[in-house]
């Protein structure tokens, strides 16, 4: 009986089998080579994690390392924003002068970032601040030569409140909008777009620096409609072909009123 129960096959037994033969094998003293030995061949392609040992928790460390949100306090929830390089930046930069172009949400989709966001915005209120004294004294010179130089600490107060308010409440605000018209958008592409849209007024404002009332208003206004334009285009195009032209028109104006506010403000 017992001859004939050994010669049963047992490759077909699942379930605790193998733990017994494990713990008979420690018992007795046995060590197999190849228990603790690496996974071959190791797994390819983009899930390629190296070699890997029996029992390895790959899976939870992968499903794990997906969600990079830690929380709203936690500066490493928003590493995954800042991973750009001064060539990605510097392309981004000149792809927003082109109002026309209606690529750059679909280029940033893949990866938006905040960092043009801060860049930009920070640039601009130091520059619109320190251009804008400069702009006041050349207009107060040429109507009295007697003027002496002033620095308005003011206008850096009031450009930190309108830029960092504008472009991050605007955004937020079309954010909810778009999702309660049955859009789906990404909030952190609507804050980086809007963010480089503000590279062409720095640009523009060395330019408002020249004491001509009527090239200043020519100025901005082809600024603010190059800008407004750029961004009216690329939300149209992250509205997965939903008929919103009122948006589009609030976004417009939103983006003119800013430049007319710089110019009325910073460059009277």
């Amino acid at each position: 009986m017992d001859k004939s129960y050994t010669k049963l096959p047992t490759s077909h037994l699942l379930g605790p089998v193998p733990a017994v033969i494990r713990e008979e094998k420690k018992a007795s003293g046995y060590e197999d080579p190849e228990e603790n030995s690496p996974l071959f061949p190791p797994n390819n392609g983009s899930r390629a994690q190296g070699y890997q040992t029996l029992g390895s928790p790959s899976d939870g460390d992968k499903q794990q390392s997906t969600n990079n949100w830690k929380g709203l306090f936690n500066i490493s929830s928003y590493t995954p924003y800042f991973n750009v390089d001064t060539d990605i930046v510097l392309n981004r930069l000149m792809t927003s002068l082109y109002p026309i172009n209606v690529d750059f949400f679909n280029k940033i989709n893949a990866n938006p970032d905040l960092y043009g966001l801060i860049w930009t915005a920070t640039t601009l209120v130091f520059v619109i601040a320190s251009l804008g004294n400069c702009a006041t004294y050349l207009m107060d010179l040429r109507s009295d030569t007697s003027t002496s130089w002033s620095f308005d600490v003011s206008y850096v107060d009031v450009a930190a409140c309108l830029i960092y308010g504008y472009v991050i409440v605007v955004p937020l605000g079309f954010y909810f909008l778009l999702q309660y018209l049955g859009s789906n958008p990404r909030l952190v592409c609507f804050w980086c777009m809007w963010g480089y849209s503000l590279f062409i007024f720095v640009l523009s404002s060395f330019l408002l620096v020249i004491p001509v009332d009527s090239v200043r208003w020519t100025i901005i206004i082809i600024t603010g409609a190059a800008s407004a334009s750029f961004v009216a285009l690329n939300l149209r195009s992250s509205m997965q072909g939903n008929d919103l032209t009122l948006v589009l028109v609030a976004a417009f104006i939103l983006q003119m009123g800013l430049a007319l506010f710089i110019k009325m403000w910073f460059f009277a």
